[in-house]
């Protein structure tokens, strides 16, 4: 079956109506372009199958404007989903008692765990399309657009690949996956397994879909390169220890990431602004905890240190400055 019509499949099986790629309206832009430009010119360029020229008013003015809004919807609600999901898996005390008490934990758990590869599925088959469809631009019109576009999605944090969530929710599936589900036939057909590997002692988020699809996560810190520790995902996607990106943004732990200035950059993009927006990765945290017990242990031994030592110097400034 080709990835259209398996697209079109999945999207129509979902319970929720959920925001998509218009993946066969976008072929069929493509379709009329390529027609339009060629009934245009002479007969030769008809038989030679020409391409559409690089800037194409009916392309630019039309695919580019619905690419974007379509991603834009997709990552809003995959964002929105995943961020609730985890929020009901991480409660505890009062504030699960809180969600049981206003409905949100009337499913059980093993739901959760469902909707959880849902997500995960839903994400990857929307970026396999994205990725598709633009390809399919870039031969229609013999160009790098599609990919231009593609890092013009990335920086606008619309890249549903970037999304934090995605790593969360993988890290959630793994920590949950020893316990059994009866999934849909879709989901078993499209979703095959995330899985955390470790090549040369370097562990990496994996998960595979159909189509040979492989999507790898580095959970390699570039500041102190090493497995991150107590992680943090920047708004641009990249992956930190907490205290590695408190020292990039130049503040303190005390502090935190909400603190940084706007100009401070991600030291792996140099995009700035990235900091504030930062997402505490739990899910990650409680794998990476589980699957590198003495590693975790000696970093949490030398970071309280560190971190005792950094709140003692703030608190001591803050009294300095009451005291005058």
């Amino acid at each position: 079956m080709k990835f259209c019509k398996k697209y079109q499949a999945y999207m129509e099986e979902q319970e929720k109506k959920l925001p998509g790629v218009g993946f066969k309206k976008l072929k069929k832009i493509l379709k009329k372009c390529r027609r339009d430009y060629n009934s245009q010119n002479d007969v030769q360029a008809v038989l030679d199958h020409q391409p559409c020229p690089h800037h194409c008013a009916v392309c630019d003015g039309t695919f580019f404007p619905s690419l974007l809004k379509e991603m834009s919807a997709v990552v809003g609600c995959f964002n929105e989903r995943a961020q609730k999901l985890l929020e009901l898996h991480l409660a505890s005390g009062l504030r699960k008692y809180f969600f049981w008490f206003t409905g949100k934990l009337r499913g059980n758990h093993v739901g959760l765990i469902q909707e959880g590869k849902d997500l995960v599925t839903y994400a990857l088959i929307n970026a396999i399309a994205v990725r598709k469809i633009l390809k399919k631009y870039d031969k229609v019109h013999d160009s790098k657009q599609g990919q231009a576009f593609k890092s013009q999605a990335q920086s606008m944090h619309i890249e549903i690949l970037q999304s934090p969530w995605l790593c969360e929710l993988m890290a959630f599936h793994i920590n949950l996956r020893e316990t059994k589900v009866k999934s849909r036939k879709s989901t078993s057909v499209l979703f095959n397994a995330c899985s955390l590997t470790f090549s040369d002692g370097k562990p990496s988020l994996t998960c595979e879909l159909f189509d040979s699809v492989k999507l790898d996560i580095d959970l390699t810190c570039s500041i102190c390169l090493d497995t991150v520790f107590d992680p943090v995902a920047l708004t641009c996607g990249h992956i930190f220890c907490f205290m590695c990106a408190c020292s990039s943004a130049s503040v303190t732990i005390v502090d935190g990431l909400k603190f940084a200035e706007p100009k401070e950059k991600c030291p792996l993009c140099r995009e700035a602004g990235v900091y504030e927006g930062g997402v505490h990765l739990e899910e990650l945290s409680i794998l990476l905890s589980r699957s590198c017990r003495e590693y975790w242990e000696e970093r949490l031994q030398t970071e309280r240190v560190e971190r005792v030592r950094q709140a003692k110097e703030h608190w001591e400034l803050q009294c300095r400055a009451f005291m005058g």
